[in-house]
């Protein structure tokens, strides 16, 4: 597979890298350039297509975690075997040790990479829905600097490609959310603005405005090069990774 990434570098932080991968527009196959072992596609292709990312990103370890839509971060990582389901129950990982890709896999659930101003401290944190309803984007900033002593001024974010603020429909939001969430909810199209909420959890979190950076792609919105599980129902996932050069 020829993987197609979109780098992505923080603006003053040398040393770290992030990558947001999209698919080839021009394969029809609802799981082509899938890097999730845990969507019914086949799984030799899919080992191959995790090892490609690794390798367009030139690096020769991706950590992983079974994301369950929780606010659990697992701090420095074991790598992940190409071929291997992860076993540990999470939605984030936080590392110090260069050389290590740190991957969230998503179909419509925000990728959200942290990078600490020195260079030397990333983490990654997959934010679904749920994740927002219990405030995850704020909870992993938070675990995340007081694990290493950093201050949350100090640490910069990128969101990548996900369910835009148009494409977020939440037909039950009294069941779903609640009456703290109504400045996101738009109460005539009934849809969540999921992308201004975390940025509002990372600044609750003390993260500057100016350190939070955002890839505004909407994957229900792009069916040729992103995934959409809201499209699309059986699907394959894309992958974001974060690392220490």
């Amino acid at each position: 597979m020829a993987v197609t990434l979109i780098p992505f570098v923080f603006p003053g932080i040398a040393g770290v890298r992030c990558a947001f991968q999209v698919r080839d527009p021009h394969n029809t196959d609802p799981f082509a350039d899938n890097i999730s072992l845990s969507v019914g596609d086949d799984p030799d292709r899919t080992a191959r297509n995790r090892r490609d990312l690794a390798a367009a990103c030139r690096l020769d370890e991706l950590a992983d975690v079974r994301q369950v839509h929780g606010d659990t971060t697992v701090f420095e990582p074991s790598a992940t075997k190409a071929d291997a389901h992860p076993v540990q129950e999470a939605d984030g990982m936080a590392a110090s040790r260069p050389g290590l890709g740190l991957m969230i896999k998503t179909a419509d659930c925000q990728p959200l990479l942290l990078a600490h101003a020195s260079g030397r401290y990333v983490a990654a944190l997959h934010v679904g829905w749920q994740g927002n309803r219990i405030a995850y984007p704020g909870t992993g900033v938070r675990e995340f600097c007081a694990r290493y002593g950093l201050a949350p001024a100090e640490i910069s974010a990128v969101r990548g490609p996900s369910l835009g603020p148009t494409a977020a429909e939440f037909i039950n939001f009294a069941t779903e959310w609640n009456r703290e969430f109504l400045p996101w909810f738009d109460t005539s199209r009934r849809t969540m603005d999921l992308w201004r909420l975390t940025r509002h959890q990372l600044e609750s979190a003390g993260l500057l405005p100016e350190r939070i950076f955002s890839l505004d792609l909407c994957t229900y919105s792009l069916p040729d090069v992103l995934f959409s599980y809201r499209r699309d129902k059986q699907c394959g996932r894309q992958g974001s990774v974060i690392w220490i050069e």
